[in-house]
This record gives C-alpha cells, structure tokens and sequence, in this order.
C-alpha cells in the first residue's frame, strides 16, 4: 500500500503545467549562470503578470529580479545592452503585442550585431511573454508574431506547445549566444503535461531549430507550433476513428525551420496541412509551403498542400467572432477529409 502511495506521489510530481515549467527553467539557470536575470513589468514583488516568475524575487532579490516602468523601448534597451556588456537577461514582454514598441530594440539592436561584429559582440538575450490570441482581449492583445520575428535573420524564434517544449527550449534559449524569441501561449499556462524523470533533470535542454514528430501516421501530414499542435492532435485522434491516420509535427521551432523532418514526413504520407492561429498572408504556413515547392517533397505530395490559419481580421471582441476567427478542431478534419478527398 505504501508503496502505491509513493508511485502515486512521483507520478504527482511530475505532473506539470506549462507556467511551472517556465518558473523551474528560470529558477535553475537562475541559479546556474548568475550572469542571468529576470526584467519586465510586474515580474518580481506581484510575482509576473500570469504568475510565471511566481516566487523568484524572493529567492533571488531586487539584483536578479527587476520589476519595470510601464517601457517595452526602454527596458528591452537596458537589456539588450546588459546582454553586449557580458550579462544573460530574460526580458519578459507582458504579451508580445506590447514587443512592438521595442521591435527597434529586438531587430536592430539584439538581431544584427552578432552578425555586423563579425562574431565579436554575442547577444545572449532571451525575449519571452505569451504570443498569439488569449480569450476575450480584442484586436489589440491578439496578434501571432511568429511570422513577424521568424522574417528576420539574427533571431532564434521558439514556439513551444507543452510542458517539455517550454522547459527544455527556455533553458537552450537562455544558454544561448545569440537573441531568442520565446513565443509562450497564454491559454497554455495552466494546462498540466506528464514529465518524466530524464525531463525534470537540471541539465535537460531540448535543442533548438529541432522538430518534434508527436503521432505517427500514414495518410497525411498535420505541421503546427504553439497551442494549435494540441488541436491537431485531438483531431487526428477523431479522424483515427475514421481510419485516417494523421502525423502531427510540432514545431518547437520557428528560425530556424526544421524542413527536414517535415519533408521526411510528408514523403512518407503525401499529403500536407499546415495549422496555426496567425494570420494566412505571409505567414508561418505559408512559409511551409513555399519550402515543400521548393524542395524534394513536392514530388511525394498527391494533393495541393493546404493551410489552416486564423481569418485574416483583426481579433474581433465577441466570444462567437472570435471562436469563428481562430482555428477550432472542426476545421482542422474538415480541411483534413477535403485534401484526402473523402
């Protein structure tokens, strides 16, 4: 009996969410690198906007964790210039919609100096905050900026979905020379993943630029990064009932894009669809597409590769607009059965 109490005790612990694992990749590179620190707005007495800093400034002090003014300009400056004087921050954006009054900071000054240095002035920085659309926060606070960072060389853009993805890609992103984009998912924070023991060891790092195959199937290809890779999976799991057997791709990585395991899969099931909850024009699909044109796949596909995106308007107030402007499950096996023809 004792002993079922204890595997159900280990089994608790590494029942994780996504917030979690954000905090305990940050408190041990914390703890690691004292090189690294924490800045932004709310992040340290109020313990972060959504709670992901929840209980470093009390471990680690007003040094490591900085709380800032209302100015994404100012305080990505302050650190994108700690990271060229040798230091390690995190920034954090309280969404990335509010990145745009630092983009100039993000791209000009983090992006291309490790390149116009000629590799003398390393930029360890990491950019993170929720991206995409949350729930009820209108046009303003919903964008997906994937496509807008994964557009500029000199950045590492990161997508993560779950548990293991923000864990082991926030501490490669912190360990990293040059500036990283962490898009998180604010609808994502609280949804628990199991962990096994290998990910909650302190030195597990996923690497960067590296896909993930999560199901494997036969009939046709789903590509996703961020929340919507669970949408495809629970969409393959009801077209499986069907005797359609999807292989979902998540992502993880934006720049650089992981086409090698895409075209592998799309080689082996012919057919490809892409999903995200950005905008259609110029977007992450899009960008996948053009590279399976471009490459050996095309050959393999037997039907047009197609994308599931969001609508292209502004996120719009009204819960039913927007359920109607972001991809839902429905749309991914309609569009699904569509490309396969049934």
């Amino acid at each position: 009996h004792s002993n079922h109490l204890l595997k159900c005790q280990m089994y608790l612990i590494l029942y994780v969410n996504v917030r979690d694992a954000l905090n305990q990749a940050m408190d041990e590179e914390l703890e690691r690198d004292e090189r690294v620190f924490l800045l932004g707005e709310e992040v340290a007495q109020y313990d972060g906007a959504y709670k992901v800093s929840r209980g470093l400034w009390k471990k680690y002090g007003d040094k490591r964790i900085i709380d800032t003014p209302i100015t994404e300009m100012g305080f990505a400056g302050i650190a994108v210039g700690a990271a060229f004087a040798g230091l390690r921050p995190i920034c954090e954006f309280m969404t990335w919609n509010f990145s745009m009054q630092a983009i100039d900071q993000v791209i000009n000054s983090a992006a291309k100096t490790y390149y116009m240095s000629a590799g003398a002035q390393p930029v360890p920085i990491v950019f993170r905050g929720p991206n995409g659309s949350s729930a009820g926060v209108a046009a303003q606070h919903s964008q997906c900026f994937a496509a807008w960072y994964g557009h500029c060389p000199g950045l590492k853009v990161v997508s993560p979905w779950n548990s293991e993805d923000a864990r082991g890609l926030l501490k490669a992103a912190i360990r990293d020379n040059n500036p990283v984009v962490f898009l998180e998912n604010e609808l994502m924070y609280g949804v628990p993943f199991d962990l096994s023991e290998e990910v909650m060891h302190k030195d597990f790092v996923l690497p960067i630029g590296k896909a993930k195959v999560e199901r494997q199937g036969t009939h046709i290809t789903l590509v996703s990064h961020s929340r919507c890779v669970g949408f495809c999976l629970d969409a393959a799991a009801v077209l499986a009932k069907e005797g359609v057997e999807c292989e979902v791709v998540n992502l993880r990585t934006i720049r650089p894009l992981d086409v090698e395991t895409i075209e592998a899969s799309v080689m082996k099931t012919g057919h490809l669809v892409t999903v995200e909850g950005g905008w259609p024009q110029y977007g992450v699909g899009a960008e996948i597409c053009a590279r399976i044109m471009e490459g050996p796949a095309f050959n393999y596909l037997d039907a047009p590769a197609v994308r599931v995106t969001g609508v292209d308007i502004p996120m719009p107030y009204a819960k039913i607009l927007e359920d109607h402007s972001v991809p839902q499950i429905k749309d991914i096996i309609f569009t699904v059965k569509k490309v396969l023809n049934m």
